[in-house]
């Protein structure tokens, strides 16, 4: 029987959803048939490279969610220690958890991205970086933290960059109107195009994670053109960085001016929540492929290297 360790927890802003993942992981890999041992990570590194030591899993299941759990941290550690792990290695999760780094990365493979720019707090509180609206967000955090939208009559920038507290670069980025898409690639593969409604200006944390956030439509009503183009650049965007195992690209859909619009690639997740009711799970399952069913296959796909 193959013996799979589960990461979860963690340090980040991201922990509590870690958690949650590692929990459904760990049940549905019991039902899979795979002995497992949870570890739940903390702030001592030590102690993690301890327990792995202590219980010399086949394979690690990497469920921990934002920084160095989906960086390339944690991947160089069990590169080093010389264990298969789900989700991508070290170079394709460092480079998608930087913004700044994934962009270029989008833009040398020629996919759609939103104009933007990287200041520092001390900039943004001098002036706006880019025309009204647009965004801005921290370089190193997942799941939207940090996110803050300006308008026309916003007067909160000064106010944001005085208290920004993530790392010192900044990306302003051009605000696209219209919808939220995300589509799930499990190995070679799209799996669909999933509209989100949260009722929110954006996909921000709370929409995320709060019972009741948002609403997912399965398969997006979208043009037949449109859902097509969605499941290339994801596809496209997982391979331009490397990925491997499953990820989620986020974009958004600008058909303000009409069918079919305009899709903008936002970012791609490498370590997507994978609770069963997650985007990349529910995408699964609507092509049939079961939750334990998934993270076996997982299991089956991990390896080590960049």
């Amino acid at each position: 029987m193959m013996h799979v360790s589960v990461l979860f927890g963690g340090v980040s802003a991201e922990r509590e959803v870690s958690l949650a993942t590692g929990q459904q992981v760990v049940a549905a890999l019991r039902v899979a048939g795979f002995e497992v041992t949870p570890i739940e990570v903390g702030g001592d590194l030590g102690s993690v490279i301890g327990a792995l030591q202590s219980a010399k899993p086949d394979v690690v299941f990497n469920a921990l969610h934002g920084r160095y759990g989906e960086d390339g941290c944690i991947q160089g550690v069990l590169d080093w220690m010389g264990l298969p792990y789900t989700h991508s290695g070290v170079r394709a999760s460092a480079v998608a958890m930087d913004k700044s780094a994934a962009k270029a990365v989008f833009l040398a493979a020629g996919l759609p991205v939103a104009e933007s720019r990287l200041v520092t707090p001390e900039e943004l509180e001098a002036e706006d970086p880019l025309p009204l609206p647009y965004v801005v967000k921290p370089v190193n955090e997942g799941s939207s933290v940090g996110v803050e939208i300006f308008r026309e009559g916003n007067n909160r920038r000064a106010e944001v960059a005085r208290a920004w507290r993530y790392d010192k670069r900044i990306m302003a980025e051009a605000f696209i109107p219209g919808r939220e898409l995300t589509v799930a690639v499990m190995g070679d593969r799209a799996l669909e195009v999933t509209e989100i409604d949260t009722g929110h200006v954006f996909y921000d944390y709370e929409a995320k994670y709060a019972d009741g956030g948002s609403r997912h439509t399965l398969p997006a009503p979208v043009h037949p053109e449109t859902r097509a183009r969605a499941m290339e650049i994801a596809l496209r965007a997982h391979q331009a960085l490397g990925c491997r195992g499953v990820s989620r690209a986020d974009l958004r859909y600008d058909d303000t001016a009409g069918e079919p619009g305009r899709l903008v690639l936002l970012e791609v997740n490498t370590q997507p929540g994978m609770t069963r009711t997650s985007l990349v799970p529910e995408q699964a399952a609507h092509l049939g492929i079961g939750f334990p069913e998934l993270c076996a296959w997982m299991v089956r796909e991990a390896r080590h290297g960049p």
